[in-house]
Order: C-alpha cells, then sequence, then structure tokens
C-alpha cells in the first residue's frame, strides 16, 4: 500500500512534498479528524542507515511525543507501520524554513530579528531546562508559521543530557549538524557540552537573520576553525547595527566556551531587553556588505543550504 492509500484510511488526504531530507521527505495534508492542514514526516527504515535506525531515531520519537513549547512544532501523532515506515504527522508551518525566508525578503531589521531570535532562544531554553540538547540548529531546520513566528523543528540528532554519579554533564564527542554552524570545539573533535554548541549555532543564525550572510566560510574547514578560534567575525558595515547587536552576536560565537553565554544569559542580553532603532534598509547585497568590511581574513559567506551528519562516537554512558 502507497503512502497516500495507507494515509487515506487513517483520515489523511496527502499533498505536495514540502520538503525533503537525508532522512526522509515531508509531505503537506489535510486531517478530517482535526479538520486542518498538517505537514507529514514520511520516513523509510529502508532507505536510512541502521545506526539511524537503532540510536537517532527511536530518540527522536521518545522526545517529539514529549514537547510543548509555542516556539516548537507541535507534533500531533507518530504512526509506526509494518511496512517499515514511520509517519509523524506535525503542525504545518506555512511559511517555510527561515533560510529561504531570509534569501526572498533579505536581511532583517535588528527590531523583527530580535523577536524572531527571542522565539527561538526561548524554545532552546525550554529544551535546556528538560535536560535536552538540539545539535542541528540551522536557519533550515527554523520553521515559521502564518504570522511568521518561529517554529523549531527536526529534533533528529537531539539527545537528552546524560549525567556521570556527581552530577556532571557528560560530554559529547559525536559531530552532529552542519560544518557552517558547528562550534570549533565540534569540529576539532574535542570533548564538548552540547548545550554551549546550540548556543554557537545560535549566534550563527543571529547573524544570519541580521545580515543575510554566513558569518564564516565552511568551503575550508580547517581555515574557518582558525578565524573561529581568533573570534574573526565579519561585521559588514559595523555602523548599521546596533552595539548591542554586536556585543551579542561576539558573545554567542565566543572560542572559549568557559565564556560564551548560556542560554539564560542570552535572554537576559541588553540586546533582547530594549526597543531596537529601526534600520533604514537591509543589506542590499553580499557583494556590498562584504566590501564595506575593515581588510580582514575572514568574509561572509552566502546563505546556502546545508547537510546534516553524525560521525564518530561518543564514550562512556553517554551513547551519542
Amino acid at each position: 500500500m502507497d503512502d497516500a492509500a495507507l494515509l487515506q484510511k487513517r483520515g489523511y488526504t496527502l499533498g505536495n512534498t514540502i520538503g525533503e531530507g537525508s532522512y526522509g521527505k515531508v509531505k503537506a495534508a489535510y486531517c478530517n479528524r482535526f479538520k486542518r492542514n498538517v505537514a507529514i514526516k514520511i520516513i523509510d527504515k529502508k532507505n536510512i542507515p541502521p545506526d539511524f535506525v537503532q540510536r537517532f531515531l527511536p530518540r527522536e520519537l521518545k522526545l517529539l511525543r514529549c514537547l510543548s513549547h509555542p516556539s516548537i512544532i507541535r507534533t500531533y501523532e507518530i504512526l509506526e507501520v509494518t511496512s517499515g515506515k514511520v509517519y509523524i504527522v506535525m503542525e504545518l508551518a506555512e511559511k517555510g524554513d527561515l533560510l529561504n525566508y531570509i534569501r526572498e525578503t533579505g536581511a532583517m531589521e535588528e527590531d523583527v530579528a530580535c523577536i524572531k531570535f527571542q522565539q527561538l532562544a526561548s524554545a532552546i531554553k525550554y529544551c535546556h531546562d528538560l535536560e535536552l540538547v538540539h545539535r542541528d540548529l540551522k536557519c533550515e531546520n527554523i520553521l515559521l508559521n502564518e504570522d511568521l513566528n518561529i517554529k523549531l523543528s527536526d529534533f533528529g540528532f537531539s539527545k537528552s543530557l546524560s549525567r556521570d554519579e556527581n552530577g556532571n554533564i557528560i560530554l559529547s564527542q559525536t559531530f552532529c549538524g552542519s560544518a557552517a554552524y558547528a562550534a570549533p570545539e565540534v569540529l576539532e573533535g574535542t570533548p564538548y557540552d552540547p548545550r554551549a554548541a546550540d548556543v554557537w549555532s545560535l549566534g550563527v543564525i543571529l547573524y544570519a537573520m541580521v545580515y543575510a550572510l554566513m558569518p564564516f566560510d565552511d568551503s575550508n574547514v580547517k581555515k574557518m576553525i582558525s578565524l573561529q578560534k581568533r573570534q574573526r567575525i565579519p561585521f559588514p558595515d559595523p555602523k548599521r547595527q546596533t552595539a548591542d547587536f554586536q556585543d551579542l552576536v561576539s558573545r554567542l560565537l565566543q572560542p572559549d566556551v568557559s565564556q560564551r553565554l548560556c542560554i539564560d544569559e542570552v535572554l537576559k542580553h541588553p540586546w533582547l531587553q530594549t526597543p531596537k532603532s529601526t534600520i533604514s534598509s537591509p543589506l542590499p547585497a553580499a557583494e556590498e556588505g562584504e566590501s564595506s568590511q575593515s581588510p580582514r581574513e575572514g568574509k561572509p559567506e552566502h546563505l546556502q543550504q546545508t547537510k546534516s551528519h553524525s560521525g564518530g562516537g561518543e564514550k562512556g554512558t553517554e551513547g551519542s
């Protein structure tokens, strides 16, 4: 039985494909029971790596059943069928993902970015307070509803934090996510606190919101790590942005983990507390932004689709 027929029997009328990732595709659908449009993520276990089926997928399904936050995509139902397919019925984000939104509309004014970033940060605080980490934060995994409110999605690489006998967080050693959004300690393969890695990714996303560019070019990862560790953050035309914004980005993209903000500190930062001065117009083009910066080794990079993956293993009781 094909997807459409199987889902029709369960009260769903399947529509067009609205997204596709490494481990599944997402289709629009109408739910007769809920009387609303929904999104259905279809995962075929036969077409994905055994490691993902055995470790990551069960973890994702468990987390989705318990997450409840206004800035996180709501999961209505999970169907696991004998054919080896999993259907995750979710809230539909009518405006697509943040990456495409920025590509279409350009750089955001600070006051607009502030509202969206606060919603995203509040979703991460909710997760971290539950001792959950996302580990794949990027513009493609942030969706927008009809009112352009943030809806965090894709918890495929998320996990619950583990602690040792003294109550200390057991550090991760697996590289999860996309290189362009990953913290230097993750890229270098050193044991890392995944909460701090989530915060670094927030810094990349905030930068992308306001500049419609990426802070670092990931085409040469070794060079990118060097720039990250020396905190060579390019601020195109810095007079256009407030000092508080630049300070927050610098504290998020802080290579010294002990100095990087935790999520509670992020939400208390002055940039999120005060009204923003209106910026006359978004940054017109990547080339203009790049040429306006003072000469330095790092240049911002165009926004582009990234591929998430997980590699390596993790020691001790942490798992992956």
